[in-house]
């Protein structure tokens, strides 16, 4: 595949993974409610490694080097612990239309590490694209927020950080070990560990959830926590860690279109005009030239 239709499709591929990501926070809202933010925010890893370990076993998937194992422990800390937890906590208390904006800060996050784990270095261009569209994500939460900033939202920045490490690292280390393979083992890494807590808040109560509250949980075992990465990772390794980083900008959108439409939240003018202004700004920033090793790439 040529470089320029690699990096179209690795495009593609991220934006398949941000749609499948916006549904994220919505499905938390509905079933943090009824299964409480430990199932939720650990239970999901639990069962989507009984779909991963079946397929590692079928295809017969080697286990990662030691060089490997330690670099899938930092995706397993951001994707698999820190991030389902804390955005389960958060949406205990935060409406999916507040939190989602807070999600749009994830580009900036991944592409400033990946100047360090994956040695891209952005051009001013797309720097100046990134802090218009951060700016005008941060005033939108201050303005849902009515001016200040609640412990949830603490959360969920520190759920941004970590999340943006793990991309940043899970990107890289998907060129030499596979997409899928990348969040496969470290789901497998980490679920190990959440059997316990898991089990000691299971209740009986929990088996006469609603259907939509299963359905939502399904959604974030299957696919947020799996499929959506595969999607991801995959996308990041062919378009570049930065570049294919813009597309979530979309997201926090995305997230507030779907809880109109699935929790009857409401959509405002001044919500529009965000979308407006972060979306021109991921148009002038998905092409600007990104540095890698001394090499330049992208149009101006």
């Amino acid at each position: 595949m040529r470089g320029e239709t690699r990096e179209k499709f690795g495009l593609i591929l991220g934006l398949v993974g941000v749609i499948c990501f916006s549904l994220t926070l919505p499905s938390t809202s509905i079933a943090v409610e009824y299964f409480g933010t430990t199932i939720v925010g650990l239970g999901r890893t639990v069962v989507a490694a009984i779909l991963v370990a079946v397929v590692l076993i079928v295809r017969k998937e080697k286990l990662p080097s030691l060089r490997q194992f330690k670099r899938l422990l930092i995706v397993a800390f951001g994707a698999v612990l820190g991030f389902p937890l804390l955005t389960s906590w958060a949406m205990e208390s935060l409406p999916v239309s507040h939190g989602a904006v807070e999600l749009a800060l994830l580009p900036l996050a991944t592409a400033g590490f990946a100047i360090f784990r994956a040695g891209e270095i952005p051009s001013p261009k797309f720097w100046i694209s990134s802090m218009v569209s951060s700016l005008a994500v941060i005033l939108y939460a201050l303005h849902l927020g009515f001016g200040q900033l609640q412990f949830a939202d603490f959360a969920l920045l520190a759920a941004v950080a970590i999340l943006g490490l793990s991309y940043a690292e899970g990107g890289e280390l998907a060129k030499e070990l596979g997409s899928w393979q990348v969040i496969s083992w470290a789901i497998m890494i980490g679920a190990p560990f959440f059997i316990i807590p898991v089990g000691l808040n299971l209740t009986t109560e929990m088996v006469h959830a609603p259907f939509h509250a299963w359905i939502s949980f399904i959604y974030l075992a299957v696919i947020s926590q799996f499929l959506a990465y595969v999607a991801w990772y995959s996308g990041m390794a062919m378009g570049g860690i930065a570049r294919v980083s813009q597309v979530q900008y979309l997201q926090p959108f995305l997230m507030i279109l779907f809880a109109t439409v699935f929790l009857d939240e409401p959509i405002t003018i001044f919500t529009l005009v965000i979308a407006v202004i972060v979306v021109f700004s991921v148009i002038l920033g998905k092409n600007a030239p990104v540095s890698k090793n001394g090499a330049v790439s992208g149009k101006n």
